[in-house]
């Protein structure tokens, strides 16, 4: 099972998405990106499917590949949910629908990036982009040193590096990079300059879908932060008290959130999740990112590093840019398979939960 959901590649996680759309009898609706090939000169695209009730007024949203290369384990769950019979007749009792989403950004899903065609990190895409734009001070004493000129870094780099986090803190260190920056173009966790194409198709589909909605679920799938295996559920963005108490009833009180400081994640601005709480303010939101834990805080950084300085110089020679991209995968998804299996128990668990909750109804 774990061997027939997990891909090698963004092209065979999108065949594979297909076939088990088609195995399930369910329509998929394709969001081409044109005039962009990835890695392989595939076409690029988001695939969507429906799962259950035409009319309910009960949904959940599942997203894979908002950060790129994170999304081999959320593409796994995924097809791991159209294969999964008893889990979709739960849809029916709890008149309850899924949106799977599949490869919200399916240009760094194929180039093995964190950020889509535009750089862009959609974890800080979904803001206010007619109220100034927010500053990451600390992020821009940081640049110049956390994209240099060359790949690995030079000795001087490296001590740099390790100076700014022995007399700050890693803390410090993980907070400067990852809440996010508006001001350089081709640096870290880049928020843009408007909302790009994929966090305008993530608003489009919720208005496509959950517009008659009385009650939205949203999980996030992601990859990079916490022990290996272990999946973190956080909830981030605009969260108000009562969507927190909802979240934890629904997944659990070890549900962390950046809010009340339960999390070692930045509350960073902008999240995908985001979109869902702006495009239907007036509907009761609940929702989460899960976090399956890969590889230690500073290496999983110093891989974002290696793929920003690959943007920056794709005349790089062929070799070095696949190590990379190579070495970059490997500290978002392992191909162990039991680190996989525990991916793919603790999704279907928490898709599980979600449901549930939905039909269950309000716990305020």
């Amino acid at each position: 099972m774990v061997n027939e959901c997990f891909s090698a590649t963004y092209a065979q996680a999108r065949e594979r998405f297909a076939a088990a759309a088609r195995a399930a009898g369910v329509a998929v609706t394709s969001h081409l990106i044109p005039g962009i090939a990835g890695r392989e000169g595939e076409a690029l695209a988001t695939d969507v499917v429906r799962l259950g009730a035409a009319r309910t007024r009960r949904l959940l949203i599942l997203t894979s590949g908002t950060h790129g290369v994170e999304g081999f384990c959320g593409s796994a769950a995924q097809v791991a949910l159209l294969g999964d019979a008893g889990l979709q007749a739960r849809l029916a009792a709890a008149d309850v629908a899924i949106l799977v989403v599949h490869a919200i950004n399916p240009y760094g899903f194929s180039w093995l990036s964190r950020t889509n065609e535009d750089n862009v990190d959609l974890n800080r895409n979904s803001i206010d982009f007619t109220q100034p734009l927010p500053a990451n001070d600390a992020y821009a004493d940081l640049h110049a040193l956390l994209v240099p000129p060359m790949w690995p870094p030079s000795d001087d780099n490296v001590a740099a590096i390790t100076h700014y986090i022995a007399a700050h803190g890693e803390p410090a260190y993980q907070r400067a990079l990852t809440l996010g920056q508006y001001r350089f173009a081709d640096g870290l966790f880049y928020g843009g300059r408007a909302p790009v194409a994929s966090t305008r198709l993530m608003g489009a589909l919720i208005l496509e879908h959950a517009h008659a909605c009385d009650a939205v679920g949203w999980i996030d799938f992601h990859t990079g932060l916490g022990p290996p295996g272990h999946g973190e559920k956080i909830s981030v963005g605009r969260v108000d008290a009562a969507e927190l108490r909802r979240a934890r009833a629904w997944w659990g009180a070890d549900l962390a959130s950046p809010v009340d400081g339960t999390t070692v994640a930045s509350n960073v601005g902008g999240p995908l999740l985001d979109t869902l709480r702006f495009a239907r303010p007036d509907a009761q939101v609940t929702a989460m990112a899960i976090e399956y834990g890969t590889v230690p805080l500073i290496d999983m950084l110093h891989m974002l590093r290696a793929d920003a300085w690959l943007r920056q110089h794709p005349d790089a020679p062929a070799v070095q840019a696949a190590a990379i991209r190579a070495a970059v995968r490997a500290a978002f998804c392992f191909e162990d398979p039991i680190w996989q299996g525990q991916i793919l128990g603790q999704a279907r668990v928490a898709i599980l939960q979600a449901v549930t909750g939905l039909g269950r109804g309000a716990v305020d």
